[in-house]
């Protein structure tokens, strides 16, 4: 693949896209600290608290992805009416991103807080409430969405099982997005993809590709490329891509088979590299690359992810380095 091919577009055609990402946001809270000793009042370690991180994860992660290279941003989602959702609105606002699509309701915001020593993650903590949005509010949250496809050039469904990605929500989104020739891809959830039938592109990683196969797979191209096209052909897709951890990714779209190599280097945390996966892949694809291109730009942009520690978005100007290197 040509780097300089890549990193025009990075520079130049990025900033030109629209992109709305729909699905279920999160708020990631970090408690990063360290140990010295144990409780006197019960045999746990104190991590005395050092640091204290907040940055938004889940569908709202793709979405500051999409923001930070220079794409125009929008999302739908829902969140509560306390204070995570407070601190939530504010950091999706300070990001760039168009959060009129966010519904506030009174079930939590999703939000994952975990405690951190060195390297070391110790506990998590999950505030949630994964009821499936319904009735007036799940029709009123569809409409603003469906109203919203004739002004972007791609749609990202990023279900968490949260409530967001419903049968009918999905079902609708991408049949109106064929409708109008706009490219739709899914993060999927679950063992049952058939709601997202009829989508451009699925990004799962093995264990979700996994979930829906009669019988599991190793990590291997051939197993992994059988598999892709079975599925393919099971929920009428256009491709799917295949995160695989250290061995990097693969493409499966029509007749075109690629494997792209994960980048050689030390491996932090690979929360949120699916995240990266599907927004940049999903960018390269609104921006007229052909779909080898978008995944060889979404695994080098999964490189700078996972080389840090929590979940992280990666800038333009990180994207253009890797590409100087």
């Amino acid at each position: 693949m040509e780097h300089d091919i890549l990193k025009n577009f990075v520079a130049e055609k990025s900033g030109g896209c629209k992109i709305l990402v729909v699905g279920d946001v999160m708020l990631d809270k970090y408690y990063f600290g360290e140990v010295t000793r144990i409780s006197p009042e019960a045999p746990v370690p104190i991590n005395h608290v050092l640091e204290v991180k907040e940055t938004l994860g889940g569908a709202a992660n793709v979405a500051h992805n999409l923001s930070l290279l220079g794409c125009k941003t929008f999302v739908a989602a829902r969140i509560g009416v306390e204070n995570h959702g407070d601190v939530f609105l504010e950091k999706i606002n300070s990001r760039g991103v168009d959060s009129s699509g966010i519904l506030r309701t009174n079930q939590p915001t999703t939000t994952k807080i975990r405690v951190i020593s060195g390297h070391q993650q110790m506990m998590r903590l999950d505030f949630e409430d994964t009821t499936e949005l319904g009735g007036d509010v799940a029709e009123n949250f569809l409409s603003n969405v469906l109203a919203r496809l004739e002004d972007v050039d791609a749609v990202i469904l990023s279900d968490y099982g949260k409530g967001v990605c419903t049968e009918k929500i999905c079902r609708e989104i991408i049949r109106r997005c064929r409708a109008l020739k706009k490219i739709v891809t899914v993060d999927p959830k679950g063992d049952d993809w058939t709601k997202y039938s009829g989508a451009d592109f699925i990004t799962p990683n093995l264990k979700e590709l996994n979930a829906v196969l009669p019988k599991k797979i190793p990590n291997d191209d051939i197993s992994i490329e059988v598999a892709a096209r079975k599925v393919i052909d099971d929920f009428n897709l256009g491709g799917l891509v295949v995160t695989r951890s250290a061995a990097g990714l693969t493409l499966v779209d029509g007749g075109k088979i690629s494997h792209v190599k994960a980048n050689a280097q030390e491996v932090f945390d690979v929360s949120g590299a699916g995240d990266t996966v599907i927004s940049v892949f999903t960018l390269g694809l609104a921006g007229g690359l052909d779909s080898e291109a978008a995944a060889y730009l979404a695994n080098t942009a999964a490189g700078v992810v996972v080389a840090k520690v929590g979940t992280y978005a990666v800038s333009r100007n990180e994207l253009l380095e890797k590409f100087c290197e």
